[in-house]
């Protein structure tokens, strides 16, 4: 047996070359040693990867297993590998053993062969490892044994081998319910659905798993009037019958229906009803009901898990709840939950999108272990907070400290780092070394942050160039930023002809029309701006209004541009008609420029007065306390009055003020932002 004793007794004086010198050289190592070096491999991931380790070790192993007197060498080499099952979770050194237990001429018995399927069905080569023990099993004549031949089964149709599924089932002697189950989830994940359904209806007796295999089966297609006929019919249904149609509903966004089966199943709802509704909450954006439904599990007393707490920090990252995501992370502490990188980067995620910077480094930097996707996460963060010479440092250390190969995603959040610091020449450097340096070929994506990058540091001839000789046609990410660039640089001439080539591509988004009409407004072209309003108009095409939330005592306030609909919004407002008398005595004036109206000046300057991000600041520093940062998200780019406005608001208060809209983070303190106003 592996114990923790064994483990720590070796680690101390343990390192890859040192164990593997030990292994080749000392004359005789006792079964206890061989033990604790199994130990040692199968907890040490590094140890585990080495290229010679392992196989050295298995060679021992073999020699030491031939001397065992009246041993029978399979059940000792079975041993061996349900020991390897226990501590490996890739199974690659239960493959390796296996082999091993080949080349011996040691013949594994069906508990052995059990385990080999189940644990291989993850692994690159699982389809050969599939038909060199299916030829093994008709070899020893074992074929008759229903459990191994369902196990073979199931092997196959993971590996995406489903008429070699097929002929194991044809060919079973004798069938019961769980290999039928077994067949109806293949041909349901091959979209066999017929089939699937003719073996449903043949089944002499059918167990909950059938049911459920046939609502799941169902649901994976979208057809969920039929899916809801088998879970009618079900008579056995169990909680795991009721999660299968909920997350059936969930998935095709019936969010109603699959609230009006949450609540009939009453107590009988377990962590995965809960984590099915939270999630289908969060993917239909709808983050405030999914923080609330985690909220009716505390007061059900329902355990939330692993995957709850990351959907939960998913959604306070998405609303920018800092409170809310660091009582989550406190909960998950107390309650020891595993950290695993899944978890821990949803949890540097929620903070880097909340603006607490440092914070997520320090988890970052307390995780176990760390992936490419938190690496990812680290680096797009740092950027979108404005701090791009960090990005490219946690990017060189990402390939020199743990010699992890960066992928497209990291070239997306590099690019993008270094286009909202203004790092033309790194961004250039990072850029053409993306093919020839880590074989990574630039994406649409990483040409959208090219032209981002030099349409914001005012290339505005390269970033053209770009568009038009990039190798893959541009859609409209690529051509916004390139309008973006425009209105930057007050470029209207090459602004229309873009805005035009985007409503082109994109007809239905309002924020093209809107743009466009603004153009040409500010430019007094009062009939052009009357036909943009009347294509608008005849399209049904509607600009999505400007929305700001805040978090406030652990609740989310949101508000829209001239708000009345707050409980204090009287309060609100006559609140900010004294912020802006105090603001003027500091030299503010109101910038009129993204009101392109053909009303008068007073008109504008009272419209740009009630911006949602100016009322959300307002609310924030009149319900908090006097040093508390206030954090605002919004939805679209903040406006370059709103910008200055909140620069003085935070030096009148001295404040520090954090708005996260479209495209990043703005640290707002005495009278300067983290962006340079570069944005």
């Amino acid at each position: 047996m592996i114990t923790n004793a064994s483990v720590g007794h070796l680690r101390p004086a343990l390192s890859p070359d040192r164990l593997l010198h030990r292994l080749q050289s000392s004359p005789s190592l006792s079964p206890n040693h061989l033990v604790q070096i199994q130990a040692q491999l199968f907890a040490n991931p590094t140890l585990r990867s080495h290229p010679r380790l392992l196989p050295a070790f298995l060679s021992r192993t073999s020699l030491l297993l031939r001397h065992f007197p009246g041993c029978d060498p399979s059940s000792l080499w079975g041993h061996l590998v349900r020991s390897s099952a226990h501590s490996d979770p890739d199974a690659r050194s239960v493959l390796l053993l296996y082999r091993a237990m080949a080349r011996e001429g040691v013949l594994p018995d069906g508990a052995t062969f059990v385990l080999l399927l189940r644990c291989c069905a993850a692994l690159p080569d699982a389809f050969d490892v599939a038909r060199a023990v299916h030829c093994q099993i008709f070899i020893l004549g074992l074929a008759s044994d229903r459990i191994l031949m369902t196990g073979l089964l199931m092997l196959y149709s993971k590996c995406g081998c489903l008429r070699s599924a097929e002929q194991v089932f044809a060919g079973m002697p004798a069938r019961d319910v769980i290999a039928c189950n077994a067949m109806i989830a293949a041909l349901s994940c091959h979209g066999r659905v017929e089939d699937a359904r003719r073996l449903f209806e043949q089944m002499p007796t059918r167990s909950s798993a059938s049911w459920n295999a046939m609502v799941t089966c169902y649901c994976k297609l979208n057809d969920l009037d039929s899916a809801r006929e088998i879970f009618d019919r079900n008579p056995i249904k169990d909680v795991v019958s009721w999660n299968a149609m909920i997350d059936g509903y969930c998935k095709m966004g019936q969010l109603a229906r699959a609230r009006e089966l949450f609540d009939r199943l009453g107590l009988a709802k377990n962590s995965v009803t809960w984590n099915t509704m939270i999630s289908g909450y969060l993917h239909r954006r709808e983050f405030g009901t999914a923080v609330s439904m985690f909220r009716s599990m505390q007061m059900e007393n329902a355990r939330p898990t692993e995957v709850t707490m990351a959907s939960l920090l998913s959604a306070c990252a998405h609303l920018g709840a800092l409170n809310m995501g660091r009582w989550i992370h406190a909960y998950i502490r107390n309650h020891q939950l595993k950290m695993d990188v899944v978890l821990g980067n949803a949890l540097i995620d929620m903070y880097f999108k909340c603006g607490a910077v440092e914070t997520a480094l320090e988890a970052f930097r307390g995780m176990p272990t760390r992936n490419i996707f938190c690496w990812n996460s680290v680096v797009a963060g740092l950027g979108m907070n404005g701090y791009g010479e960090r990005a490219v440092a946690v990017f060189h250390e990402m390939e020199k400290m743990e010699r992890i190969k960066p992928d497209g995603v990291t070239f997306v959040g590099l690019l993008s780092a270094c286009s909202h610091s203004g790092l033309v020449t790194e961004g250039k450097k990072y850029f053409s070394h993306m093919l020839d340096l880590y074989g990574v070929e630039p994406k649409i994506e990483h040409y959208g942050c090219m032209v981002d990058l030099f349409g914001r540091a005012g290339f505005l001839e390269e970033a053209l160039h770009l568009v038009e000789t990039m190798p893959v046609r541009p859609n409209a990410v690529v051509w916004g930023s390139l309008l973006r660039a425009c209105h930057i640089h007050k470029d209207s001439a090459v602004s229309e002809k873009v805005t035009q080539r985007l409503m082109e591509l994109d007809p239905n988004d309002g924020a093209n029309y809107v743009f466009l009409s603004n153009i040409y407004a500010s430019s007094n072209r009062w009939d052009d701006v009357e036909r943009c309003r009347s294509v608008m108009l005849r399209r049904g095409v509607r600009k999505v209004p400007g929305c700001s939330s805040i978090e406030v005592n652990n609740m989310i306030h949101e508000f829209l541009v001239g708000d009345e609909s707050h409980p204090q919004y009287e309060e609100i407002y006559a609140f900010m008609v004294g912020i802006e008398k105090e603001l003027k005595k500091l030299g503010y004036r109101p910038s009129t420029d993204c009101v392109h109206h053909d009303i008068e000046d007073e008109e504008k300057e009272r419209a740009v007065m009630y911006h949602s991000e100016k009322i959300a600041i307002a609310f924030g520093i009149m319900s908090t306390g006097e040093k508390e940062p206030i954090r605002v998200v919004k939805n679209l780019r903040i406006c370059s009055d709103c910008h200055e406005a909140a620069k003085l608001i935070a030096k009148l208060f001295d404040r520090v003020i954090v708005v996260r809209d479209r495209n990043r983070f703005h640290h707002l303190k005495n009278g300067t932002c983290s962006c340079n106003d570069y944005w």
